[in-house]
């Protein structure tokens, strides 16, 4: 009995991803270099992953309109194999519903969960015959199902946005994610940069802002001549135009405290042509690794990364003329890109941790900055808590430091990730 090996790749990476809390990038990443897979097979399972990952919940409330036992006994493959399924039958039209079903049901009865071989095709059979409705209302808990997002995140999102903007991110956060890329000026320019990509197939455009490419089809970057050679880096948007609101200029001293992947490292350091210093830190040996392998593709030699907690005090560090902090924070500007993130439970003690964790980060990155030096905050995150709340209660307790810039980028207007930046000068 031959199985799809890109359906049953997507059923693997899910039970990874649910089961056992693997990030969607990395668990993908793992499952295709592990596996002999065509472009083609890659492509149905990322589609597959990411798109059962997007509606969950409400592919999950169309299995239990279909099923007595509750989705969460269901067994692992089983119901991964139902959820393949029902998101080719809801949201792929080129694909028949009955390959669907039978490629599912295939992957059950070559499993160890084959005794679950019936009920898979009997819950699928019957979604066929008669399709459930999804809901339609505007109240908190049909938006959940119908946008796929826990009524958690949605309550939060309309407390802090209002439900006009919050509806907005929802839609949002089902589309697919833009690749920008950041042009490396030490080796190219975008001109030229356009030209080499669409030599091996890629083909991009001229970005938003200068020294920025937007992909517009054909894009694997592990197989790109031109990201091996360093000429670009990938960096959204919302980022890069965080970077050119700084005003960063020749032979200055930078302190990047939460760094990796470095990504805002490298191109501050392109915009100040080589020259000053970098400090890229990170808690992390492997993230550390991961600045110093991206400096040396792209031809950065002044960035010095290092091991150090951006919550202590670094008596050897001195005075910079920009600190920027990009913090750990609840991810939920990058939803599109991995959308495993809403499931997250933002009420919980973790959360609370972070907001803690956050305010100590910035307090300490203020020590570093000198007199007449901008001190930057930023996350990927569209929580109020996480954003201006924090830049709120650290200027209630200082008074040396003034507001050039605070604000987020919002995915529907700003075509951005969700992202908030706050720029703080200090004046004494």
């Amino acid at each position: 009995m031959s199985v799809s090996i890109s359906r049953s790749v997507a059923v693997k990476t899910l039970v990874s991803i649910f089961k056992d809390k693997a990030y969607s990038n990395i668990a993908v990443s793992s499952a295709f270099s592990n596996t002999e897979m065509s472009d083609r097979d890659k492509a149905l399972a990322s589609a597959l992953i990411y798109g059962v990952l997007d509606r969950k919940i409400t592919i999950d409330y169309v299995i239990s309109s279909y099923v007595k036992t509750p989705i969460s006994r269901i067994k692992p493959i089983t119901i991964n194999a139902i959820r393949i399924a029902i998101y080719q039958i809801m949201f792929m039209d080129k694909i028949p519903a009955s390959a669907a079903v039978n490629e599912s049901v295939n992957i059950v009865k070559t499993s160890k969960e084959k005794y679950n071989s019936s009920f898979t095709n009997g819950v699928l059979r019957s979604f066929l015959r008669e399709p459930v409705k999804i809901p339609q209302g505007s109240d908190i808990n049909s938006l959940s199902i119908k946008y796929s997002c826990p009524a958690s995140l949605i309550e939060s999102f309309v407390s802090d946005y209002g439900k006009e903007t919050a509806v907005s991110l929802l839609e949002e956060s089902l589309k697919k994610p833009p690749i920008t890329l950041r042009v490396n000026t030490l080796k190219t320019d975008p001109s030229c940069l356009i030209k080499k990509l669409e030599n091996e197939g890629i083909f991009s455009e001229i970005g938003e802002i200068e020294n920025s490419l937007k992909i517009l089809s054909g894009f694997d970057i592990a197989e790109s001549s031109s990201y091996k050679d360093g000429l670009f880096h990938i960096e959204d948007l919302a980022s890069q135009k965080l970077i050119n609101l700084i005003g960063l200029k020749d032979n200055i001293r930078v302190l990047d405290i939460c760094s990796a992947p470095g990504g805002k490292a490298f191109t501050m350091a392109e915009i100040m042509n080589n020259s000053g210093e970098i400090v890229a830190c990170d808690l992390y040996e492997h993230r550390v690794n991961l600045i110093e392998n991206g400096s040396k593709r792209l031809g950065i030699k002044t960035i010095n990364a290092m091991i150090n907690d951006a919550a202590v005090y670094n008596e050897n560090f001195g005075l910079f003329d920009v600190v920027l902090c990009d913090v750990p924070c609840s991810g939920l500007g990058v939803i599109r890109r991995k959308p495993e993130i809403k499931y997250k439970d933002i009420t919980d003690n973790e959360f609370k941790d972070l907001v803690n964790i956050q305010a100590l980060i910035l307090e300490n990155a203020s020590k570093y900055v000198k007199v007449g030096g901008t001190l930057v905050y930023s996350t990927c995150t569209l929580k109020k808590a996480e954003n201006k709340g924090q830049i709120s209660a650290f200027l209630d307790k200082h008074s040396e430091f003034d507001v050039k810039y605070n604000g987020e980028f919002m995915p529907h207007i700003d075509g951005t990730d969700g992202f908030y930046c706050a720029i703080l000068l200090k004046n004494r």
